[in-house]
């Protein structure tokens, strides 16, 4: 995992080369994806690779480039109320990188009845890029995230994620909700580029 988060680093530098000699070329995705990174569990060496790209993400966005990174892409929130500070923060960070979010209800949406659940994670994969769950059963995100086909996850902006955790150490004198923010964007460049 040692290589991972190394050129990560390496990016890094690119990423403050590009932004200080051709602002130009400063406009084009920067960070680079991620694929085989696990969310949920989160072994320290993809730990380390999510901490390398907050890290970069933070170049770009203090550069004022971050609002182009997810542009196009269409995000589902299914949770209950849009109100609750995880869905706010799922919002706020999705929106910073140009992503566009839509809530969900649900008890609206069909996934409680067993025969409707497949039908309605298929319709959700076709509708999004991505689908933030909170306050799903274990069970239920899992099943989404089979028929879906696109990133499922759930509750990655609860304080209880596992990513959340990363945010004490990240901090360095920064908010804690600003170091758990980058970290979220981070996750959804990781598994959306």
């Amino acid at each position: 995992m040692r290589i991972k988060v190394d050129i990560a680093c390496a990016n890094s530098l690119r990423v403050l080369r590009r932004l200080r000699l051709a602002p130009q070329e400063a406009m084009q995705p920067l960070l680079q994806p991620m694929c085989s990174l696990r969310l949920d569990p989160l072994d320290p060496g993809d730990a380390d690779v999510l901490m390398a790209q907050a890290r970069q993400l933070r170049l770009v966005l203090s550069a004022g480039q971050g609002s182009r990174l997810l542009r196009g892409k269409n995000l589902g929130l299914l949770c209950e109320t849009e109100d609750a500070d995880d869905a706010i923060l799922f919002r706020l960070a999705a929106q910073e990188l140009g992503a566009h979010v839509a809530h969900i209800r649900p008890s609206l949406s069909g996934l409680r009845s067993p025969g409707l659940s497949q039908y309605t994670a298929r319709m959700l994969g076709r509708l999004y890029d991505a689908v933030e769950c909170q306050g799903l059963s274990p069970e239920l995100v899992r099943q989404v995230g089979e028929e879906a086909g696109v990133p499922v996850y759930d509750g990655l902006a609860s304080p209880t994620h596992p990513t959340a955790r990363l945010a004490e150490p990240f901090d360095a004198g920064r908010p804690r909700g600003e170091s758990r923010r980058l970290l979220l964007q981070a996750a959804l460049m990781c598994t959306l580029l």
